[in-house]
């Protein structure tokens, strides 16, 4: 059985994101047109103010997609919509538990009050309208969690081969 589901979760951007992004730009123009009137040396901050916009703009602008592709699933990291590296590639074999992160079954992974401490990746999208899901996998013999915005047909594809191990608000 071949199948393949692919999910795009974009990173909400922190508030001062397009205050910043405008600031730099603003002092950049203003450093150029002072190198032009006043003195050449102005020039110099006016390049590194560029500069910093071009990697701002790339590391503040972040997107996941989560591919579910016969026995694995990967996560790629998607940073200034140009690049693309992929940070987790796991087995459905693997997975103990997922469930939303208030639910029993995750409840001894929590950060405070859990009494199992693992290492958490987070791959949600901040929004306080989408619920997240917490998944509990193996890799590399080590137990990590998960924080996913999974859709509604990956739920169903997931709890449908898993019944035992997804469990759905």
């Amino acid at each position: 059985m071949n199948y393949n589901l692919t999910q795009q979760v974009k990173r909400k951007q922190k508030k001062y994101f397009k205050l910043l992004s405008r600031l730099m730009v603003i002092f950049a123009i203003i450093f150029v047109i002072l190198g032009i009137i006043f003195q050449n040396g102005y020039f110099m901050p006016a390049f590194l103010m560029a500069a910093l916009y071009y990697f701002f703009t790339i590391w503040g602008d972040k997107a996941y997609e989560y591919n579910f592709e016969n026995e694995q699933f990967s996560i790629d990291v998607i940073r200034g919509k140009r690049r693309r590296k992929t940070e987790q590639v796991l087995y459905y074999k693997n997975i103990e538990v997922v469930a939303p992160p208030d639910h029993e079954a995750v409840a001894k992974y929590k950060k405070n009050g859990g009494t199992e401490q693992i290492r958490k990746y987070d791959y949600t999208s901040y929004e306080d309208d989408i619920p997240y899901y917490t998944m509990i996998v193996y890799k590399d013999r080590e137990k990590i969690k998960l924080l996913l915005d999974l859709e509604e047909e990956t739920l169903r594809f997931l709890k449908i081969r898993y019944p035992m191990k997804v469990f759905l608000q």
